[in-house]
């Protein structure tokens, strides 16, 4: 490497710490001024290339300013969670390596890593022992892999090769969702072919949660798709219906996009209590284990059938090695996902993770406390991460959401729970500490307090 190259990579690198060490301090939407620069990129493609060093100074200058500080400790929109330093910093080794994680030939270490990710994942999460695990950008394709296993599954199971055949005149495969479903969920039906308006909706309660009572007649040609964390109000579907459903023979899969992290801590683990007993689960990585994006877990009971729905055949693909990660994903060529997740919990540990876990859902009701006793009416029942806030009536709300969203100290999300418009607060950063609460609490209070003194 050239003298060059080396100060390319040691400007970005310094530049990306200072980023992480002003952030803290900076407020987390970016300025109207950091918006209106952004017209610089809007530049005509230069005929000769323009001074490496010169781009990486631009795109700081420009870029930096006009992020959200998501991965600061006071944003709390869209279950976000920020980039814990160890594996931001091995995803950017990782990076350096530019491994093709399809095949052990293209990337041994790679393989390497996520059959040990594979085995950390399946013992701390409510998950069968010994499942199979793939690594996929996020949970959104990890509903869709684990779908399509569930799918080749119950297929075969009746004689038909889905892969091969087709859906053009296969047998009927029921699928049961929550009323409160993800919409990754629908997205992930209507790419395998099994439609977002055929499937069956379960009624929930006041928690966003499937009714035990109002399922449906299953049996062995059945998805049953359970919500380990609500979206809006964290709840999570009872394992009960894990243990219904098996018994009538069908399959199960849990789509835990943050909730099912809750298996991993002491005080919240009775949530996912029977979750194991499912045939697969979706999960991120890069939401409450917070390494950079994008990173999401497919984990599936039985291997056979995640390597049925995803292999594909190729003389040149050399089958090789301890692990052939592709048989388990919808992709060939990709990054090395798996060495982000294996840096954090390698440097967590059971117990940090646990903490990390335990402490954002202490928060949150914290937050729920907090805004309860200055007066504003909490939506939700806070089992995990998840507080749902009404300042009034729908339009003060929402106007409490914009000022809060403008004033900076902190942002949030609104969502519509119930028929109402309600603030949606989601503490998934490793880097929040009780001092970004307190000082979240009292910017929300105040900028509420300013649209009911003006609307008065």
């Amino acid at each position: 490497m050239n003298i060059t190259d080396k100060q390319i990579l040691l400007s970005a690198a310094i530049k990306a710490v200072d980023y992480l060490t002003e952030i803290k301090e900076r407020n987390v939407s970016p300025e109207a001024a950091a918006i209106e620069a952004l017209k610089e990129f809007n530049e005509d493609l230069p005929d000769s290339g323009k001074d490496a060093l010169q781009t990486i100074d631009f795109l700081n200058r420009y870029g930096s300013p006009a992020t959200m500080a998501s991965t600061g400790g006071r944003y709390f929109g869209f279950v976000i969670g920020g980039s814990h330093v160890p594996a931001l910093a091995a995803n950017w080794l990782s990076t350096a390596w530019d491994q093709n994680a399809g095949l052990f030939v293209t990337s041994p270490v790679s393989a390497v890593i996520e059959s040990v990710c594979e085995r950390w994942l399946t013992e701390i999460l409510p998950v069968a022992r010994g499942a199979s695990v793939g690594f996929v950008s996020g949970v959104t394709m990890a509903n869709f892999t684990a779908l399509a296993a569930a799918r080749s599954a119950i297929l075969n199971a009746n004689d038909w090769d889905v892969e091969r055949r087709g859906l053009f005149g296969a047998p009927p495969i029921k699928v049961v969702v929550s009323e409160e479903a993800h919409s990754s969920i629908f997205k992930a039906l209507a790419l395998l072919g099994l439609g977002m308006d055929r499937v069956i909706k379960v009624p929930t309660d006041s928690n966003g949660c499937m009714s035990l009572d109002r399922m449906p007649e299953l049996n062995s040609d059945t998805i049953v798709c359970i919500q380990a964390g609500n979206v809006n109000t964290g709840g999570m579907d009872s394992g009960q219906i894990v243990v219904d459903a098996k018994k009538k023979g069908a399959w199960v899969h849990a789509d835990g996009a943050f909730g099912l992290w809750a298996g991993a801590s002491e005080h919240k683990k009775y949530l996912t209590k029977d979750y194991e007993l499912a045939d697969s689960w979706a999960t991120d990585g890069h939401k409450w284990l917070n390494v950079p994006y994008d990173n999401g877990i497919v984990i599936c009971r039985e291997k056979e059938h995640l390597r049925k729905a995803m292999s594909m055949d190729a003389s040149y693909l050399d089958q090789s090695g301890v692990r052939i990660p592709y048989q388990y994903t919808p992709e060939l060529s990709r990054r090395a996902r798996a060495t982000d997740i294996w840096a954090a919990m390698r440097t967590l540990g059971k117990n940090g993770i646990d903490d990390l876990i335990s402490r954002s859902c202490l928060y949150a009701e914290l937050f729920a406390l907090k805004l309860e006793e200055a007066g504003f009416e909490i939506l939700n029942e806070v089992e995990t991460n998840q507080v749902l806030v009404s300042f009034g009536s729908d339009d003060e709300t929402q106007e409490v959401i914009s000022a809060v969203q403008h004033e900076g100290t902190c942002w949030v999300s609104g969502t519509n729970w119930k028929g109402r418009v309600a603030m949606r607060i989601s503490i998934s950063s490793w880097a929040t500490k009780p001092a970004d609460v307190t000082k979240s609490v009292a910017a929300m209070i105040a900028c509420a307090r300013k649209v009911v003194l003006n609307a008065a």
